[in-house]
Parts: C-alpha cells; structure tokens; sequence
C-alpha cells in the first residue's frame, strides 16, 4: 500500500461515476500519476519504490491486521454531505479519513498538500459514533468480545450485565504499518454514490475517523475480505455489487510525469464489446488464510523464463494452518516479491539467458535497489518471456515491460538499462505470505476478485480502451 511518503502521489480529478442500468456494475476512474518534484532522478524513484515495497512484506509478517493506508489509485464517493478521495487498496479491509481537527506527525516534506485527494480533513457533520456494543467495534478491535470492549469504554459492570451499553461509543484503535501509524474512532454516515437512476445509498457505512498520525495524511478505502471493507458493506445493501469486482491498470513509467487515462475499477459484473480484444479470465482460488483473513491468497505453481519452467516452493504454494505462505495479490504494493531462495534461482536462469548478451549495470543497481540491471546497448529485443503459473491451472503471459523496466542512465554517458522487477522477499522460514504480486505486474491486466466463487482472475487487456468502452454505454 501507498503511504504518505509514496513513490507516486495519486490526484483524483474525475469525480462522475457511471452506471449503464439500474442493474449494471458502478465504474469508478482510478488515477494514478505521480510527481517527480521530490526525487532527482529516476533512480532516486525506483530506490524509494522499491525500499517501500520492501516495508510492505515486512509489515504483513509482522501484524494480524492490515495497517499500512494507502494505495497509488484513488476512488471518490460522497459521506454525508462531503465528497471524499480515498486510495484504492486490496491489502486492507479498513476504510479510515483524516479528520478535523487533524494533526499529522512528522508529515514535513512528505507530501504536497496541493497534491494529495483530501488537502483538508473532513468534518464530522453528521457522522454517529458506532457503539462498543456492536460488531464492527469487535471486528476492528480483531475481534474482542463486546464485553471487554465496554469495559475499555468505560461502560458500568450493571449496565454490561444487562446489555444496556449503547451509549457508551467503541474505544479508538491504533494501527501501525511500515513507516507510520494512526489513532481512530469508528463513526457512521450515510454513503452514497451517484448514478443516473437511482443513487446507491449506505444508511450506516461504518469508517474510521483519525484525528492523529504519524507520517499518514491520506486515508484509505480498504477492497480486503473483512467486513469493514468497502465491498463487504456494499455487499449487505446490494450483493451483485460488492460480491465481484475488478480493475484494469493502466500502464504507467517511473519517467512519466502522469498517465492521463483513468483505469477503470469495475464493482460488479459486465459485458464486454468483443471489439476492444475480449479474451476469457483465468482463475485461480482464494487460499484461506486462518491469520489474516483480509488478504486475497493465491498459490503461485511455479515461474516460467523462456521455456524454462522453475517450480515455486511450498511456502508459496499454500498457507499453512498459521496463515504463513501463500502470494497476496495486492493493489498497493508496487514490486512483485518472492521468497530469498526462490527468487535467486529464478534471478539466475534469467542471467543465463540474457548475461552473455549485455553487460551488467553494477552502478544502476546500487542506486536504484533493483537487480539484476544490464546496458542495452545491443536492444532489448533478447530478453526471455516470463511466465507465472498459479493454482487452478492458471498460467499468465507477463509482458516485457511489467517485469524489465527500460530507462536512460543519467550518469556522464547517457545509456540505456533495463532492470528486472523483481525484489527480493527474505526469508521463507519467516511468517506470513512468502510472496506478495504487485501493482507494477499487474497492469494491462483485468483483474477480477470474485468472492462468492473464491477465486482471483487475470485477463489480458487493453485497460485504456476498456474505460472507453464501458463508458459508450
């Protein structure tokens, strides 16, 4: 997930939504750009980007809960009478905002305010505290009995006894991530998004409310599989919706100073016009993780270079019965990790193929963190398909440009590179997911989370083309 000291800082200045019917899937625009204002080069960019992704499996072996904010695409809907921007992120099952009055610690330098969705926090107009009593308080407080939650609040032992604590509003949480962490209360507010016919409308969409933070500013809109996710409230007031949805990436570059075309990020089903290049989903399924139960899990088979096919691990075949292992696709991780000895050996056959063509750029990698780094000064028309082989047996064609990343040095003779984009994950004997697939793969993908079936698809697409067509309608 994007925090407030993201690589790419996420404007989003298109505020419509769209509807084809009454029964129709809701389109959101996601918009992902970024500003290169705080970083001096390329290299800087990738260095950062490639440290946070880093931060990012790290917090998910070492929390229960989702707790890093943030994502590089943003959606907008109204709460209350206000209409908020929130990052997009599959790795989370929380919805938080900033909220008046709001103090953000040590958040100097992190970002731009004229740059970020919400430059001012929210007032809570007409907001309701949720009650101690009630079961988001005990889904948020990773699962507490409403017993102990009413006592934290304070709640008198004849009024527990005989369930009369509704008065009394559910302690604040905290959560902790990577590189910050936040204080909220739980609040309720009438959600609503509008639409031609009619307006889709959340009487009690239950969020929280944070009035202090460390190095966070922006809130999130959490798509994981808990009950507090966006998806999950929608699905109680309409299950068509919040039951399946998907999201198409539009490719982006680290020395691209925005991507002018929105991805479109689809909550519900739909049919597509077989001009723009209909091809059929391949599906894999969820894994139950019995630890963090909010991650969408799928076992990576094993890693194709060329036509050399490298088995995957256990650990990132399944989830044990301690929730560790497993590969979380996720939306607000930029790299796509995979476990220290894995990912050499893949990191290996891919230098046997491509080392004896092109030199290697020892100086790119020390500066931007990623390896291996080669000049191409012969093209880069050698480098090797890269394949990945899921469960369910799925296989998935990546294109060049998702996993070798081509760009100009800018040392004292301007040359071209191309650098794998690939991180290293650490260890497998650690705990939690062995291997996390991320945003950065994942783009020119449609990618569907389908949670009645339990399963996650991947579509090739041409995801600019696909915002047009869903929006002729």
């Amino acid at each position: 997930m994007a925090s407030s000291s993201s690589v790419f800082f996420t404007l989003f200045t298109f505020f419509s939504l769209f509807l084809f019917s009454s029964a129709g899937p809701l389109v959101f625009p996601l918009t992902h750009s970024f500003s290169k204002t705080q970083y001096n080069s390329t290299h800087h960019l990738l260095k950062s980007t490639s440290t946070r992704s880093a931060t990012r499996l790290h917090h998910h072996r070492q929390v229960s809960l989702p707790l890093t904010p943030g994502s590089d695409y943003t959606l907008s809907f109204s709460l209350g009478s206000q209409l908020i921007s929130l990052y997009m992120d599959t790795g989370s099952d929380v919805v938080w905002l900033p909220c008046h009055p709001f103090d953000c610690i040590l958040c100097e330098g992190k970002y731009n305010p004229t740059s970020i969705p919400n430059p001012n926090p929210i007032n809570l107009t007409s907001a309701t505290p949720v009650t101690c009593k009630s079961l988001a308080c005990s889904a948020v407080h990773s699962s507490l009995p409403s017993s102990d939650l009413c006592t934290i609040a304070k709640c008198p032992l004849e009024d527990i006894e005989i369930s009369d604590c509704n008065k009394y509003t559910c302690p604040p949480f905290y959560y902790a991530y990577g590189d910050g962490s936040f204080i909220a209360k739980l609040y309720s507010d009438e959600l609503s998004i509008p639409m031609s016919s009619p307006t889709l409308i959340l009487k009690n969409f239950t969020f929280g409310c944070a009035h202090s933070a460390l190095g966070e500013p922006i809130g999130v809109a959490g798509f994981g599989r808990g009950t507090l996710s966006l998806p999950a409230q929608l699905a109680n007031n309409s299950p068509e919706i919040g039951n399946y949805f998907s999201y198409c990436l539009v490719s982006h570059s680290f020395d691209t100073p925005r991507v002018h075309r929105p991805s479109p990020l689809i909550l519900g089903r739909y049919t597509i016009d077989e001009k723009i290049g209909y091809t059929d989903y391949g599906y894999t399924p969820m894994l139950e993780n019995p630890k963090h139960p909010y991650f969408y899990c799928v076992g990576l088979e094993g890693v194709s270079i060329g036509k050399t096919r490298i088995p995957a691990p256990a650990s990132l075949r399944r989830v044990d019965g301690r929730g560790n292992g497993g590969m979380v696709v996720d939306s607000g991780t930029t790299f796509t990790m995979l476990p220290l000895r894995f990912y050499e050996t893949v990191l290996k056959e891919f230098d046997r193929r491509v080392g004896p063509v092109y030199k290697r750029a020892n100086r790119v990698e020390e500066r931007t963190g990623l390896n291996p780094c080669y000049y191409l000064d012969k093209g880069g028309s050698n480098v090797p398909q890269l394949l990945l082989h899921f469960g369910g047996n799925s296989s998935v064609v990546m294109p060049k440009r998702n996993y070798f990343y081509e760009f100009f040095d800018d040392g004292k003779v301007k040359r071209k590179v191309g650098c794998v984009m690939l991180m290293n994950g650490g260890d497998e004997e650690e705990s939690g997911p062995a291997g996390i697939l991320g945003n950065y793969f994942q783009q020119g993908f449609e990618v569907v989370y389908d949670l009645e079936k339990k399963r996650v698809g991947f579509a090739r697409r041409k995801c600019a083309s696909l915002w047009d067509n869903l929006n002729q309608h």
